[in-house]
């Protein structure tokens, strides 16, 4: 297999990983969320799993088909019980997972994988959206009065 093949194929599988982990930080994050807010973000915790399960099945199946074998272990996730914690983890996620799909695109166009690089711009996408969820909560002045309180 090329170099650059392997490189790529390596690089999609911590993609992959850090996929599964988004996947168990929005479960936990769901699963955990108390008190007055749990009405309002156990849902949407629980509304951004699917997106990265099919984030994931694509990058399984790209990995498959490349010549490589998908990774089955997920990245760390940090155990958070705050809330104002959880959406700064996941907005972190989120920024991190956007930088790395703008260089797998490169790394996509290079090998001339056309497919590959068009379907990333859609996964930016979706991680832009949820991002940008991410910072309007954090930067509404109730939630900082309320997190400023926590502190």
């Amino acid at each position: 297999m090329e170099q650059k093949m392997k490189e790529l194929i390596d690089d999609l599988n911590i993609d992959l990983a850090n996929e599964y982990a988004a996947v168990i930080q929005y479960t936990y994050y769901a699963a955990t969320i108390k008190g007055i807010h749990y009405e309002m973000f156990k849902p949407f915790f629980e509304k951004e799993i699917p997106d990265e399960q099919g984030h994931a099945l694509y990058l399984s199946e790209k990995i498959s088909t490349y010549g490589g074998t998908p990774t089955t272990t997920p990245a760390p996730v940090k155990q958070v019980t705050e809330l104002k914690d959880m959406l700064m983890e996941a907005r972190k996620a989120e920024q991190d997972t956007i930088q790395r799909y703008k260089t797998r695109i490169e790394q996509a166009e290079e090998l001339g994988l056309k497919e590959l690089a068009i379907k990333l711009e859609d996964l930016i996408v979706d991680e832009t959206e949820h991002f940008e969820r991410m910072e309007r909560i954090l930067q509404d002045a109730r939630f900082q009065r309320e997190f400023a309180h926590q502190e």
